[in-house]
C-alpha cells in the first residue's frame, strides 16, 4: 500500500485510492491535490450535496465490469459551478467480493465556461445581445418542450422587417444603422409578453414567437403593440428617423408544427406585407410560391452559369410600308427540372435575388452577338436593330454604360443598332442617375426608348430634357382602344404629344388587323404584336426578316 500511496501522490491532478466492498465506499490514500480540492475545510460531518452523487456513479463504473471507465459530474463551488472528468479503473486485488479502485477527477470548468461563451456567442446577435435564428430556434424548443403554458397549444411567429433602414446605412454610415437596430430591438422587446421571445434573424430582420391563448386576435393584439413601439421617431446624430416596417405573421395548428416551418411561413408573409404595405397573414400555398421563387432562383443561377437561357425576338414592324424595323430581345428559359418559366416569373426573381445584373448583361451580349451573326449570315451589314430591355435594379447596381460599350466592342456593330429600353419608373427613381446613364449611352450612339409610356408618372418636362428617341405605347391602352373610347383618345394623345417633341413612336399589342390598319391612320409609325408575329428563335427571325425583305424589295 506504501507504493501506491507513492505513484498516487506523483499524480498531479486530483486522485484517490479506494476501497469497495458490499456496497460501501472508502478513502484509502488520496494525493495533495485531491485533499485540497475535495476535503480540506470540509467537515466530515457535513457532506457536500454532490458527495451522495458521485459515490453511486463510481459504484456504478466499478461494478460494471470495465476496467476503466469515464464519467462528468458538477459540484456547486464558492464562484459558481464546477465540472470534473471523472475516471474510474480498477486495481489489481486479492480479496474477493472487494474492489480497489483508482479514481481521478480531471477540472475542466475552464473548459465548460469557454464552451458556454462560445455557445451563447454562436446563439446570440453580438449587436442586439438578442437571440440570433439558430438561438430562435433553440428558445422556441425549449418552450415547446414544456408546452402546458400553451393553453390550447397554439404559437405563432411574427415576422419584422425594417423598411428602408439600407438607405440609414448608406446616408448616416454603419454605425447610424447599429444604433437605430439597438433602439428598434429595444422598442420591440417592450412590446413582449412574458414568454414571449424576440430575436433578430437577419440584417434587419426580427421575429416574434408568441403563445396564442386567443388565437389570431392574440396575434393581432401583438402587432398592435409593435406599431405603436415603433410609432415615434427615432433620433440618430441631429435627425429624427421614422421607423416604417413590414410585419408578416404565421399561426401554427398545433404543438406538433414545425417551429422553422412557422418561421417560413412568417418571412413568405412579409414578403407580401412589403409589396402591399399592411399586415399579412400566412395563407395556404404562399410558402409553396417562396419555396418555388427559391427553386427558380436556384435554377436559374446554374442557367447563367450554364449558358441555359435564350433569346426570342419579336419583330417592330413599320406601319406605313410593312418593313421590319428591328427586333425586341426577350429572355427566354425552359428548364430541365422546372420546364418552361415564364418572363414575368423569373425576371421577377431575379430581380428580387440580385441575378438581374447578370441577366441583363447577358442579354445585352447575346442581343449584339445575334446582330453580328446576322450580318455574316447575310454577307453585309442588316439594315434593322435589336432592342434590349433595362430593368430599373440594374441601372440602379449595375455600369450599364460599360457593359453596352463592351457588347458593342465585342460583337463589332455600330452603336445605332442597339436600342436600350428603360421604364418610367427606372428614371423616377433616381433622376439624376438615370439622366447621366442615358447620356452616356447616347455617347455610344444608341438610340434610348422609354417602354410601357403612359402607365408611370412621366412629365413633359422629363421627357423634353432627356435624350429620348421613342415611346412604346403600353398594350394596355393598345389592345382594346377600338372599344374603348377613353383608350382611344389616349393613344391620340400620346402620339400627338410624341409628333411634337419629335419621338418616333411604337403600338405594342397589336393583335388584329383593324388596330394596325387604326394605329396606321392615326400616326404611329411602329408596332409590334402577335398579329405581325410572336417573339421567335434566333434562326428564325432572321428567316422572318429575310422573306418580308425580299417581298418588299421584289
Amino acid at each position: 500500500m506504501a507504493e501506491k500511496e507513492q505513484w498516487v501522490g506523483a499524480i498531479p491532478y486530483p486522485a484517490a485510492i479506494l476501497y469497495l466492498r458490499d456496497n460501501q465506499l472508502s478513502l484509502v490514500v488520496v494525493n495533495d491535490c485531491f485533499f485540497r480540492t475535495f476535503l480540506e475545510n470540509v467537515d466530515p460531518a457535513d457532506k457536500p450535496p454532490h458527495a451522495e452523487e458521485w459515490r453511486e456513479r463510481i459504484i456504478e463504473k466499478a461494478t460494471a465490469g470495465q476496467p476503466t471507465s469515464f464519467f462528468e459530474l458538477r459540484r456547486n463551488g464558492v464562484l459558481g459551478s464546477e465540472y470534473f472528468c471523472c475516471t474510474v479503473g480498477l486495481l489489481p486485488w486479492h480479496e474477493e467480493d472487494a474492489s480497489l479502485i483508482l479514481f481521478t477527477a480531471l477540472d475542466r470548468t475552464n473548459d465548460r465556461i469557454i464552451e458556454r461563451n462560445l455557445r451563447r456567442e454562436l446563439l446570440s446577435d453580438g449587436l442586439t445581445a438578442l437571440p440570433n435564428r439558430a438561438g430562435f430556434g433553440e428558445e422556441i424548443e425549449d418552450r415547446l418542450a414544456n408546452g402546458a403554458w400553451l393553453e390550447n397549444g397554439q404559437f405563432g411567429i411574427i415576422a419584422i422587417d425594417l423598411s428602408r433602414f439600407s438607405r440609414v446605412n448608406e446616408s448616416l454610415g454603419p454605425m447610424a444603422g447599429d444604433e437605430l437596430l439597438i433602439t428598434v430591438a429595444k422598442r420591440l422587446k417592450s412590446s413582449l409578453r412574458q414568454g414571449d421571445v424576440l430575436a433578430r434573424i437577419g440584417g434587419n430582420d426580427f421575429a416574434i414567437f408568441a403563445r396564442l391563448n386567443n388565437g389570431l386576435s392574440d396575434c393581432l393584439h401583438i402587432v398592435q403593440r409593435i406599431k405603436d413601439a415603433l410609432n415615434s421617431p427615432v433620433r440618430l446624430s441631429d435627425l429624427q428617423i421614422r421607423v416604417d416596417c413590414a410585419i408578416g405573421c404565421a399561426l401554427s395548428v398545433s404543438l406538433d408544427d414545425d417551429p422553422d416551418d412557422v418561421v417560413r411561413k412568417a418571412q413568405a408573409a412579409v414578403k407580401i406585407a412589403k409589396r402591399s404595405g399592411k399586415v399579412e397573414i400566412y395563407r395556404n400555398g404562399v410558402l409553396k410560391e417562396a419555396q418555388r421563387r427559391f427553386s427558380i432562383e436556384s435554377r436559374l443561377r446554374t442557367a447563367l452559369a450554364q449558358g441555359g437561357l435564350t433569346l426570342a425576338f419579336q419583330p417592330l414592324i413599320h406601319l406605313p410600308t410593312g418593313e421590319v424595323n428591328g427586333f425586341e430581345a426577350l429572355a427566354r428559359w425552359e428548364d430541365p427540372d422546372l420546364g418552361h418559366v415564364s418572363p414575368v416569373e423569373f425576371i421577377a426573381v431575379a430581380e428580387e435575388s440580385g441575378l438581374i445584373t447578370p441577366l441583363g448583361r447577358w442579354a445585352a451580349y447575346e442581343a449584339a452577338q445575334a446582330l453580328s451573326r446576322w450580318d455574316a449570315k447575310f454577307g453585309q451589314r442588316l439594315p434593322v436593330g435589336v432592342n434590349v430591355n433595362l430593368s430599373p435594379i440594374q441601372m440602379a447596381r449595375d455600369d450599364v454604360a460599360s457593359m453596352f460599350e463592351e457588347s458593342l466592342r465585342y460583337s463589332g456593330i455600330a452603336g445605332d443598332r442597339l436600342t436600350a429600353e428603360i421604364t418610367e419608373s427606372a428614371i423616377i427613381a433616381d433622376p439624376d442617375k438615370a439622366r447621366k446613364l442615358l447620356f452616356a449611352l447616347k455617347d455610344l450612339q444608341m438610340l434610348i426608348a422609354m417602354d410601357d409610356f403612359g402607365t408611370g408618372y412621366s412629365n413633359l418636362a422629363s421627357l423634353h430634357s432627356l435624350p429620348i428617341d421613342i415611346l412604346k405605347i403600353d398594350r394596355s391602352f393598345v389592345s382594346t382602344m377600338l372599344e374603348d373610347r377613353d383608350k382611344g383618345a389616349i393613344v391620340r394623345t400620346i402620339l400627338s404629344l410624341a409628333e411634337s417633341l419629335n419621338l418616333a413612336v411604337t403600338a405594342e399589342g397589336i393583335e388584329t388587323q383593324q388596330l394596325a390598319d387604326a394605329l396606321q391612320k392615326m400616326g404611329c409609325g411602329y408596332g409590334q404584336g402577335f398579329y405581325f408575329a410572336r417573339p421567335m428563335p434566333e434562326a428564325e427571325a432572321f428567316d422572318y426578316w429575310r422573306a418580308r425583305w425580299n417581298f418588299e424589295t421584289v
